[in-house]
């Protein structure tokens, strides 16, 4: 299912992705992303994301504006950021997108170690890595069952509808 057949008046989890998309104005999926975040700021839907998941998102778009603002290749960017650590405070973008987020109507939850505790059980449970497991285990606890992403690692959990864009 897509981002466009999510139901007005749902209620949906926010996997980094999407929120990746959105910002980066990825060519492919950013129009999508960018119409489900216009659909939460008008109240049709109610988003719901992470501290995790933002910092997940936070590091991808580092990344991703480092590639773009130095012409870096993908293939060993972090490693090179650290040896070039001068070049980070150069990097913007990607805090202006996460101080963002909850202007645009998008609750985030703290993530609490039962959580941690939980994701770890789950990640075995449906074969998950642990970032993905804590996003269940925070949908869970929260009695969330929609979630936006990507990601079709999701689709391992039953009780779990996954909308990607497209």
């Amino acid at each position: 299912m897509t981002f466009d057949q999510v139901p007005s008046g749902t209620q949906i989890f926010l996997d980094a992705n999407g929120l990746i998309y959105h910002f980066t104005a990825h060519a492919t999926y950013g129009p999508a992303c960018t119409h489900l975040i216009e659909r939460i700021e008008q109240q049709d839907l109610q988003a719901f994301t992470s501290t995790h998941v933002l910092s997940d998102a936070a590091h991808r778009m580092m990344t991703i504006e480092a590639m773009q603002r130095f012409g870096w290749p993908i293939a060993g960017l972090a490693a090179r950021l650290r040896k070039h650590r001068a070049e980070i405070p150069k990097l913007t973008l990607f805090e202006q997108a996460i101080a963002e987020v909850p202007q645009l109507g998008i609750h985030v939850w703290n993530v609490r170690l039962d959580m941690v505790l939980m994701a770890a059980r789950l990640s075995r449970q449906y074969e998950l890595l642990s970032g993905d497991a804590l996003i269940v285990a925070m949908m869970q606890a929260n009695g969330l069952e929609r979630l936006a992403s990507n990601d079709a690692d999701f689709d391992r959990v039953p009780w779990i509808k996954r909308f990607a864009p497209a």
